[in-house]
């Protein structure tokens, strides 16, 4: 028996030195509690172990918004960018994307130095073993037999808890990296009789730089003009080196599928579920048989390494099974791998035992966070982390926890998600995952979101006054622009017909003329001459608000609809069971959830129109 001792009381705890518990950690000592992060490994803060990015469809907009609320991930995206690309330019604004390639070990170097400067904020290497709550506060006991003590606690564990990784038929605990996993703390949440599932991720392998022929490769560079991701970073990130698209072929698929029942995933040694929109190579093949090729992203993983990551080629096959198939790829002939490619099964929460503010039901004070609550993605950890830190600092206070909308953010999304539908696979955000894509965009995510950022202490007063002056800039050109009629001119009519739209003989007001799908704000430049410099962020925002204003207001209108029916609170001790009406599977559903609103209870899967109003009429 190990002899503990009394380490020390804090306010708030958070296990976790991921993506998840780095915001976690940085908002709860931003808002004064006395924090302290616990990390199986200094060395790995702010690991990338997968893909390094930060951003990407849907996510970029997670990094907004995360930043607008007081988050530390997109200046650290800024600080480390070694390439940027704004993804889906060839569609509509509400899809647009911010991504960045990073610099992996800086991205990790720049997040152990913002938590080791953090005042409020000690950082302690050690293993968290043991939770139990006596007395309403939380004691954390680690392996060497310290116990902390700490008003509220936030599980951001990632692939650590319970993590095994498996390679051919070699499998192992382990947690992502060959770090040490979290087994004795994954047994003490199951003798908490929390709701454990297990689910499975995957990473590809690192080849050397040296061994490709990029010759055979395509490339792909960074944007000409590159945007940042904070509101605060003034200087837009550099372009410093350029990636790669490589394609599978009939010969890598034939060793694949030679080889398929030596892959733990076919093989039924894996338990768990697999991310559905990030499979694994051999998934691909077997999935999409007739797909004669399979796209592959060679990134670099630094400046200062020879490491190239081999985007979307995920895998658990047999190591010499693996280099096989990347050597039948163009420009790969000679790969030297310097990491093989494994699969993670962890332990994770059902999200569906948490409340909005990530607070877990049944363990008041207990917070969950990122992988732990059933997402993947570094950008979904940290927006969860951000949440769960504030609502825990929150807490502390006695304050009301923050509730974020999914009319209004999301992030509001991605929680709602997880908290009321749950998820069968990894969760990963997408755009079409909100019915209000439109209005949360990534280039308005300030406009939507630094408020609440300045209201809960996150923001400082001169980036807010920043955001303000903005927004007034931006109103006062939309109205500017709606007043501004242009004069009829042989110019223009050239402009037009060369854009592909009807010819203007007698003039036109400039807001119908951006209005116009093929015609563009800086297209019409020349010709307004009472145009002011604006930044172009307020540029962006301007065009977009006009070229779609009447799809605007009619997502506005939906977006006050779903309001009425979320503010429409169900009392906490209501007996579903009593109401007459409902049927069996909603009465089981809404007395598991037990969701806050009408509007929550609305989304929750085998809860149907006609429960609703049953449950409208009951409170009526």
């Amino acid at each position: 028996m190990i002899k503990t001792y009394e380490a020390g009381k804090y306010d708030v705890a958070v296990i976790g030195g991921g993506h998840a518990g780095i915001e976690a950690a940085l908002a709860a000592a931003r808002l004064g509690c006395k924090t302290l992060m616990f990390t199986i490994s200094l060395d790995w803060i702010g690991n990338m172990p997968c893909n390094p990015s930060i951003g990407g469809t849907a996510k970029g907009h997670l990094v907004r918004e995360l930043d607008a609320l007081g988050g530390e991930m997109g200046k650290a995206a800024d600080a480390t960018t070694i390439q940027s690309r704004m993804l889906n330019r060839g569609k509509g604004p509400a899809v647009y994307s911010l991504r960045a390639q990073i610099d992996r070990r800086a991205y990790s170097g720049y997040m152990k130095n913002a938590v080791e400067k953090q005042e409020g904020l000690d950082v302690k290497q050690a293993e968290v073993v043991t939770l139990e709550n006596k007395g309403g506060i939380w004691r954390l006991y680690t392996r060497l037999g310290a116990v902390f003590s700490a008003d509220c606690a936030v599980i951001a564990t990632g692939t650590f808890l319970g993590g095994r990784v498996y390679i051919g038929e070699v499998n192992y605990e382990s947690g992502p990296d060959g770090n040490f996993p979290a087994t004795k703390l994954a047994k003490c949440l199951k003798d908490m009789n929390l709701p454990l599932r297990r689910f499975k991720t995957g990473t590809p392998a690192r080849v050397a730089k040296d061994s490709i022929d990029f010759s055979k490769l395509e490339v792909q560079n960074g944007d000409l003009k590159t945007e940042p991701f904070s509101y605060k970073t003034k200087k837009p990130p550099e372009n410093k080196v350029v990636c790669h698209i490589g394609y599978t072929n009939d010969k890598t698929k034939e060793i694949i599928l030679k080889n398929l029942n030596r892959s733990p995933l076919y093989s039924g040694v894996i338990e768990g579920i697999g991310p559905r929109y990030c499979p694994s190579i051999e998934d691909k093949i077997v999935r999409f048989a007739d797909k004669k090729r399979h796209q592959m992203f060679i990134e670099p993983c630094g400046e200062d390494t020879d490491e190239m990551y081999l985007q979307g080629m995920s895998s658990s096959l047999p190591e010499e099974v693996q280099i096989a198939f990347y050597r039948t790829m163009e420009g790969l002939e000679n790969v030297k791998v310097m990491r093989n490619a494994y699969a993670i099964e962890y332990d994770c929460i059902d999200p569906t035992a948490l409340t909005s503010s990530l607070e877990i039901k049944a363990q008041p004070g207990l917070f969950g966070a990122g992988q732990f609550n059933g997402s993947s993605g570094y950008e979904e950890a940290a927006a969860q982390g951000l949440v769960a830190g504030i609502n825990a600092a929150r807490k502390v206070k006695g304050q009301e926890p923050l509730i974020l909308s999914r009319t209004g953010s999301y992030i509001g999304t991605l929680i709602d998600d997880l908290v009321t539908k749950g998820c069968m696979d990894p969760y990963r955000m997408m755009t079409s995952r909100s019915e209000y894509r439109l209005i949360l965009r990534q280039d308005n995510a300030d406009e939507r979101l630094m408020p609440i950022g300045r209201e809960i202490g996150l923001i400082d007063d001169d980036t807010y006054k920043e955001t303000v002056k903005n927004t007034e800039l931006k109103e006062q050109e939309i109205q500017r622009i709606k007043g501004v009629f242009l004069p009829p001119s042989e110019a223009l009519n050239e402009l037009l017909e060369k854009k592909g739209t009807a010819t203007v003989n007698t003039g036109a007001n400039l807001a119908d003329l951006i209005k116009r799908p093929q015609i563009s704000y800086k297209d019409l430049a020349p010709f307004d001459s009472t145009r002011p410099v604006l930044p172009d962020r307020v540029c962006e925002k301007v065009e977009t608000e006009i070229k779609y204003e009447g799809y605007i207001n009619r997502q506005i209108s939906q977006v006050e609809e779903m309001k009425r029916l979320e503010n429409k609170k169900i009392p906490e001790g209501i007996d579903y069971n009593s109401i007459t009406g409902l049927r069996l599977e909603a009465r089981e559903k809404l007395n598991k959830i037990r969701p806050e609103s009408i509007g929550r209870a609305a989304r929750i899967s085998g809860v149907s129109p006609a429960d609703i109003s049953v449950l409208l009429i009951y409170l009526g």
